[in-house]
């Protein structure tokens, strides 16, 4: 079966347009199982020592306490609601011009989508993730450090007052190109492996399958975005990094598996994240369908 043929007969499967503000809904909901593994993720990439996941979090539990792994919630919801809208509203609002018309959308076609998806939503919700990346990493410093932000809204409004509009969109290079890569492996990846398994009848569209897909498109998404997530975080938790050559540099300098700090929370996080916000999607999807 070639490219073509699936290509037409997913468009026939998978031809609806969506409503486009769904995705950031979905992305709430979700982020409300896995933020304590993006706290863990967090904690992992700062930090210069080589401490491993379980002695991360077994630290972090005795010290400040189990209701320490929901720090930063409050930031981290704004970022969904912010970014998720973004990224998949773009990618709707694009793929459903096509739709509109009966046209067949193609790989290509989504990649780039996707792309430019999540580049809006990572400009959009800049502000929540480094207020959000900055509370998480509270817990693991000296308290004459911490910046004690008492929740997303105290701290966009103190980063203004004492540091200025700029550093709410520090690191936002480095979002941008994380996110435009994980746009493409959440999403675009998603919606063609769903396309190419129902065409070839090895799944069906319904819970299981939505599972299968996403869980998938989780791990590619892991995979192509680790190095430059290590990189954001790093420039959004820290101020001693005057630009991205810099902080891209000083983490070569800790050997290449640097890049990959946090990796396999950050796919313990993402995969669960992935599938949660793709099975809650398309239910939403049924209760709310496009007119």
């Amino acid at each position: 079966m070639g490219d073509d043929e699936i290509d037409s007969k997913a468009h026939i499967l998978h031809g609806k347009k969506q409503r486009w503000y769904l995705g950031g809904v979905a992305g709430a909901g979700a982020v409300l199982v896995t933020h304590p593994l993006d706290l863990i993720k967090v904690h992992l990439q700062t930090q210069t020592s080589k401490n491993g996941v379980v002695k991360v979090i077994k630290r972090n539990l005795l010290k400040n306490g189990i209701t320490s792994f929901y720090n930063g919630l409050s930031a981290s919801l704004t970022r969904q609601l912010t970014y998720s809208t973004a990224r998949f509203g773009v990618y709707d609002i694009l793929q459903n011009r096509h739709k509109e018309r009966g046209e067949v959308i193609s790989f290509r076609r989504r990649l780039l989508y996707a792309g430019i998806g999540g580049v809006a939503g990572a400009f959009v919700g800049n502000f929540a993730d480094v207020v959000n990346v900055r509370m998480q990493a509270d817990v693991r410093i000296a308290p004459e450090l911490r910046y004690n932000y008492k929740h997303v809204l105290d701290g966009t409004l103190t980063i203004c007052r004492t540091e200025g509009v700029s550093v709410l969109f520090r690191g936002v290079e480095a979002n941008c190109g994380r996110a435009a890569l994980m746009n493409i492996g959440q999403v675009a990846f998603y919606d063609q492996i769903k396309d190419i398994l129902l065409t070839k009848e090895i799944v069906k569209d319904d819970m299981p399958g939505h599972f299968v897909c996403s869980f998938a498109a989780g791990t590619g998404a892991t995979i192509i975005t680790q190095p430059v997530d290590v990189i954001k975080t790093r420039l959004m938790q820290s101020s001693k990094y005057s630009n991205i050559g810099q902080c891209i540099l000083a983490t070569a300098k800790e050997g290449p598996l640097a890049f990959f700090k946090g990796f396999v929370p950050a796919w313990i996080r993402l995969s669960p994240q992935t599938i949660l916000t793709w099975m809650i999607l398309e239910r939403l999807r049924i209760i709310f369908p496009a007119k």
